[in-house]
């Protein structure tokens, strides 16, 4: 433990205390920015080292899926985030025609980030960073690695267990940001109503993947292979199970097992590009799931190594054990279904997904799935793809999460959208209506300055000798 529980509060309450003096000049968000790309720049051996220890992810794995994104995410914040930060005008009613109206972006104050990537916390909030305590190695690092390049004052990585994060979560915080299971997900809402501190929850769930006959299966089984089995099924987003029709159904299986072997050889164990199982409790877990099933391909364990084969099981019915919970893991159910209709009906009746997958050449199909259904993100004919898109906004909705992220969409959530509106003391005149005593007369009045302050919107805007405003004029009490 690295600290005793009681000091939780006393963390919080610092980095509130400087919060105050030292997160809003946009030049000082823009030096943590520039600081955290030294981190991953220098220190990109010593990430991958850890990554490898708790996954087996080898060096380009890691690049792919951490670290180009991750620097991409810090390349734009920079260069954006003065126009993200700007005051922004809105438009004006007439009785504030006159008046500064905008919307001046803030940041909330101390941030809980649970599970989530530490490149977020630079963006004016002073934060409070919970790696998972189950990538151990990756979550030392983090610890050891902030302090020397980020304000230490600003950014505290605390590494400590469940009983000590459930300690943080009774402090008041402006905003906790959570990556992680629903179950996990519901006690960290439970625990921020307590201050009616907002959430962001990225819960992840049972995200199908609809193959249509009516598509280029081939592709679409190699373009699913990757996406299933590339962190050894460790994604919030990857393809949780397929739904087709049965005429495809071993097709789709043979096109798998064609990929696999190009992926990974004859031996996925042995493949440097093929990860692990993060520890032996979720091993046990996921090798659960498969009670009841017929597996198609793979299914082979090795428990010493957390290492479970690339699984495809085939005609799962709805109500075993593997379709009520996220897998999170490396095995591939395969449920039939007697056309699109049935699909969505499969996918209606459950909770919504944090992704939808769709394969299909039919644009009709596609319509229908995405007007008929409801996700956090929907990829056709491709998998993971869209959270790539730093411009699109990713999150959940329903049981697979609230709120989103990504580029813009994670500095608005993590801001405060402060509504301002700037008078100045002259025309006090005009706001006679508004004041008691209230009366007719004063009421004739008030609709005396709404027509005024419009024809003096359209003089300004037009100018006084334009016909809109004589046609207003004339219309004056």
């Amino acid at each position: 433990m690295d600290r005793p529980v009681q000091m939780e509060k006393q963390v919080v309450d610092g980095l509130r205390e400087v919060f105050q003096s030292r997160s809003r000049p946009l030049q000082y968000r823009k030096q943590q920015h520039r600081a955290l790309h030294r981190l991953i720049t220098e220190r990109q051996a010593d990430i991958e080292q850890a990554l490898k220890q708790d996954l087996n992810r080898n060096t380009y794995n890691t690049s792919l899926f951490e670290m180009i994104s991750i620097e991409n995410d810090i390349k734009l914040a920079e260069s954006d985030m003065a126009d993200w930060a700007a005051p922004r005008p809105v438009k004006k009613n007439l009785n504030t025609a006159l008046d500064d109206v905008y919307i001046k972006p803030e940041p909330l104050g101390v941030v809980f980030q649970l599970h989530t990537v530490f490149h977020f916390c630079c963006l004016g909030n002073a934060a409070v960073l919970k790696p998972s305590e189950l990538s151990e190695h990756s979550a030392r690092l983090m610890k050891e690695l902030l302090p020397l390049y980020l304000d230490k004052e600003m950014y505290q990585v605390v590494t400590e267990g469940v009983l000590e994060t459930q300690e943080l979560l009774k402090q008041r915080f402006d905003h906790i940001f959570y990556t992680g299971s629903s179950t996990v997900g519901k006690l960290v809402m439970e625990a921020a109503a307590r201050h009616l501190t907002p959430v962001t929850l990225e819960l992840g769930g049972k995200s199908p993947c609809y193959v249509d006959k009516n598509c280029d299966i081939a592709v679409a089984c190699r373009r699913i292979t990757w996406g299933k089995f590339a962190n050894c099924g460790q994604t919030c987003i990857a393809p949780d199970y397929i739904l087709c029709e049965p005429s495809i159904q071993d097709r789709i299986v043979e096109e798998i097992q064609k990929t696999l072997l190009e992926f990974y050889q004859k031996d996925p164990k042995s493949s440097p590009d093929y990860c692990r199982i993060i520890n032996t409790r979720h091993f046990d877990r996921a090798l659960a799931l498969m009670n009841e099933c017929t597996i198609a391909l793979g299914g082979e364990s090795d428990r010493s190594k957390c290492y479970i084969a690339p699984t495809v099981l085939k005609d799962v019915l709805p109500h075993f054990k593997i379709m009520q919970e996220e897998i999170f893991g490396p095995l591939l159910p395969m449920v039939t279904v007697n056309g699109l209709s049935e699909a969505i009906n499969f996918i209606n009746a459950r909770e919504k997904p944090l992704a939808l997958y769709v394969f299909s050449s039919d644009k009709m199909v596609i319509k229908r799935m995405l007007t008929e259904t409801s996700s956090g993100g929907v990829t056709v004919n491709d998998v993971l793809m869209h959270y790539t898109v730093d411009t699109l906004p990713f999150g959940g909705v329903g049981n697979s999460g609230m709120g989103r992220y990504h580029g813009r969409h994670t500095f608005d959530q993590l801001s405060h959208h402060r509504a301002c509106l700037v008078k100045s003391f002259a025309m006090e005149s005009l706001n006679d209506a508004r004041y008691p005593p209230l009366t007719a007369a004063r009421l004739r009045k008030a609709k005396f300055s709404c027509s005024i302050a419009c024809a003096a919107v359209v003089a300004y805007v037009c100018g006084p000798s334009s016909q809109p405003y004589w046609q207003l004029v004339c219309l004056l009490p």
